[in-house]
């Protein structure tokens, strides 16, 4: 969330700063309502003052022999009556006034950072680097093809139990995705990462607070009897697991990595990639997060973006870092690094991970701060697959499959695994 002072005082540099996502914000309306909210504040504050000395003087005179009352001291307690209403009136419209300038925040998305390059969508998108040697080889299979060769994985019976894009892993299948959870975790947690598994179920603050909601209610499935959703990734529920905290400075960074089920409705990409393990309505995933020190965080993000990076090389999928433009950062981020792992089959490579620095933003949603010379401020929070688990093994499929069928194992997960090689039952 944007600093609604920063709106009040300069409204014209927030609209300025928020133009380099390629869209018009229209700030004038906000603008009046934090001008409002400051000038009911002075004369809420003025009012509870003098309702405050008269409280004391009417309590001084009662202290005292009745006859020596002043004879205004019925005014005096009317006075101080309808300075009590006009305080409660007030409080009520400064209440009115903060609901209505915080519905308003929470549709304005984070501050592109100076440093992320210029551009309107993802093709003008900077590639920062590639590693490993891309496998080109004409009419190499889909990761599906491969999947539904070895029995590893079947959507036409998960259809049947849920719906489309769902998938229910079998056999071999389901090792290799009990093997990469388990090698992420172990590499994460022995560079320092906590481990947490957080619930699958988040409330609407907790929505609220990563950047979810309001705007992206439609991608989220709620419980309609609850106040719950199904998280959408992990970056929820680990950014309020601090929700209204102050962090010691000396305790910074904190580094988590969590496994845990993502559910998305991927409302708006029917017709994309409705095969294999790119693009379901169920996933897991293994995430990355960070709360930071802020003049230590644009460090963090490359720290971040290295450990999430160093899964590709042990397993040995060639890969390109992207540093996105402007225009298609997402909402709650300030500058990120994709991730992309090469393909084969479809000789492209697709986003494996999204590391990003999200700056103060959703520490102000959340509420999560540190204190520094006594003085108490917003920390910055990142955040970045380390990896989705998906993409990670239609990877593994493609980039590992051999002339008689089988795929072979990178060498790293061969001990999770328990073997070299998949091959056909």
């Amino acid at each position: 969330m944007l600093d609604q002072k920063l709106i009040r005082e300069d409204p014209t540099f927030v609209e300025k700063k928020l133009s380099r996502r390629g869209k018009t914000f229209e700030l004038s309306n906000l603008h009046q309502l934090t001008l409002k909210i400051k000038e009911t504040d002075i004369e809420l504050s003025n009012l509870q003052s003098e309702s405050k000395k008269l409280s004391k003087l009417i309590g001084e005179i009662y202290q005292q022999n009745n006859d020596s009352a002043p004879d205004d001291f019925n005014k005096m307690k009317d006075q101080a009556n309808n300075l009590k209403a006009k305080i409660s009136n007030l409080e009520i419209k400064k209440r009115d006034l903060n609901k209505e300038i915080l519905n308003e925040l929470l549709k304005l998305p984070n501050f592109p950072s100076d440093k992320s390059p210029s551009g309107n969508d993802e093709s003008q998108n900077v590639e920062i680097k590639k590693w490993g040697n891309p496998t080109i080889v004409n009419n190499q299979k889909s990761h599906w093809e491969i999947g539904e060769n070895l029995n590893l994985f079947d959507s036409k019976r998960s259809s049947k139990i849920s719906k489309s894009r769902f998938i229910t892993l079998i056999g071999d299948g389901a090792r290799l995705e009990r093997a990469l959870i388990n090698f992420m975790l172990d590499t994460h947690f022995k560079k320092g990462y906590l481990e947490l598994i957080p619930p699958a179920l988040v409330n609407s603050d907790s929505l609220q607070g990563s950047g979810q909601l309001p705007k992206f209610s439609n991608e989220s499935f709620k419980c309609s009897d609850d106040d719950l959703w199904l998280s959408p990734t992990a970056e929820v529920p680990l950014t309020a697991f601090h929700k209204d905290e102050i962090i010691d400075i000396n305790k910074l960074p904190l580094k988590y990595v969590a496994y845990s089920p993502c559910f998305r409705r991927e409302a708006g990409s029917y017709g994309k990639d409705t095969k294999g393990l790119i693009r379901l309505h169920q996933f897991n995933k293994v995430e990355l997060y960070w709360f930071s020190d802020p003049k230590d965080s644009s460090e963090a993000h490359k720290k971040l973006t290295s450990d999430a990076e160093d899964i590709l090389k042990k397993l040995e999928l060639p890969y390109r870092v992207i540093d996105i433009c402007s225009g298609d950062l997402g909402f709650s981020s300030s500058r990120t690094f994709d991730l992309e792992v090469w393909l084969p089959s479809s000789k492209m490579y697709r986003e494996i991970s999204s590391c990003s620095n999200c700056l103060d933003f959703q520490a102000r949603r959340s509420s999560i701060r540190t204190k520094i010379d006594k003085k108490s401020l917003f920390l910055h929070t990142l955040n970045g697959s380390g990896l989705a688990i998906g993409r990670t093994m239609a990877a593994i499929l493609e980039n590992g499959q051999q002339k008689d069928g089988s795929v072979k194992i990178p060498d790293a997960l061969i001990p999770y695994f328990g073997s070299s090689l998949i091959k056909s039952n």
